[in-house]
């Protein structure tokens, strides 16, 4: 029998919102002092889906001049074909970067649509395995003084119970090992020993330094996750810190595609794959690459964008947990209604809202419009 086709889309709208950080930020091999957010609205059927990416505004341009076209007219419900129609538009521009995120916001929304016009939460329509989603609260960037990250450390474990915290490491491409020792220790300090404490360098330091200072974490701080200790592009030498630290290595927040975490998952590189559903093609390709991990024996970690994930992960059997990264909540927060409070170092989606319970606060958001 035929399949009955779902209401069309009739309209697609961008917006580009730039947001300053409240403080300087950098981790170990980038500074910054604002986040971009580009926002894509779907119609279709009376119904209105959001969805966003955390990138470049050059994704509006993809998204106006080449994802448009064929998104008019398209089936809403069809997301499959029409994720793969985006995939192939673009064939010319290269997957990977800001064609990938422009697909990502765009896949985002047309889920959230469908979810509404079927008038069930994406934590339903994607199929629920757990009804809460464990996160980690994230921040602790390297230009923060001892008071600055003592006052994060302490809200994400003293006032929202979070039972897991990460800072960056790597200060300067791993240029001042002993300040990233003494902020490991501190973070240590105040989050008690009863919270897991992890690390992230953002492949700022060379091999022989991340085992090294691997270890000097492990004994000094009993750090147990080590986030892109060496460049994610270096599946080899990943691999080799994997194999002489007793404790998880952790990337693919740069995964754009679903072959790219194919290559790091049979490269055996991570003990967790990271996966951004802002980045790697939406929840179309997020639900892609948390299967495949599945099949691979590896967990997986939603990258950013916490309110974004919480929905999708809460279906996936091998979650690790959900990233409470302090920029993007802040501007979740700033920017959005319907966000989730974390209960106890989870997040739970709400099941009576239609999709991903997430509204523009229209003019709370305009004096970021660009």
């Amino acid at each position: 029998m035929p399949r009955t086709q779902g209401p069309l889309v009739s309209a697609v709208t961008t917006g580009v919102y730039v947001v300053p950080t409240d403080r300087p930020e950098a981790d170990g091999t980038l500074s910054w002092d604002h986040t971009t957010l580009v926002l894509v609205e779907v119609d279709a059927g009376g119904q209105r889906g959001l969805g966003w990416t955390y990138a470049a505004s050059a994704c509006q341009a993809v998204i106006e001049e080449n994802l448009v076209p064929l998104l008019c007219g398209a089936d809403v419900f069809a997301t499959a074909a029409t994720h793969e129609s985006m995939v192939r538009a673009c064939r010319n521009f290269g997957r990977p970067g800001v064609v990938s995120c422009a697909i990502s916001a765009v896949d985002i929304a047309l889920w959230d649509a469908k979810a509404k016009l079927l008038g069930v939460a994406l934590a339903e329509l994607f199929g629920r395995y757990q009804d809460s989603a464990p996160i980690y609260g994230s921040g602790g960037f390297t230009t923060y003084d001892e008071a600055t990250a003592t006052a994060q450390i302490e809200r994400w474990t003293a006032e929202l119970a979070i039972p897991r915290v990460k800072i960056k490491v790597g200060e300067s491409w791993g240029s001042n090992e002993e300040r990233d020792l003494k902020r490991v220790i501190h973070a240590r300090h105040v989050a008690g020993d009863d919270v897991e404490l992890y690390v992230d360098a953002n492949g700022g330091y060379t091999t022989p330094q991340a085992i090294k200072l691997g270890g000097r974490f492990i004994d000094a701080a009993d750090v147990c996750w080590f986030e892109e200790p060496v460049s994610s592009d270096s599946l080899d030498e990943l691999r080799l810190v994997r194999e002489h630290l007793a404790l998880d290595v952790a990337a693919g927040e740069y995964g754009f595609d679903e072959r790219y975490f194919e290559r790091m998952l049979a490269a055996r590189s991570v003990d967790c794959v990271q996966v951004d559903v802002t980045r790697c093609g939406g929840f179309t390709s997020w639900l892609r690459v948390a299967a495949l991990a599945y099949a691979h024996g590896t967990d997986v970690s939603a990258h950013c964008a916490p309110n974004l994930h919480a929905h999708v992960a809460t279906a996936v059997p091998n979650l690790r947990h959900v990233e409470y990264f302090w920029d993007h909540e802040r501007i979740e927060s700033m920017l959005f209604d319907g966000v989730l409070a974390p209960q106890g170092g989870t997040m739970t989606p709400d099941s009576s809202t239609p999709g991903h319970g997430l509204s523009l606060k229209a003019a709370d958001a305009a004096p970021y419009r660009r």
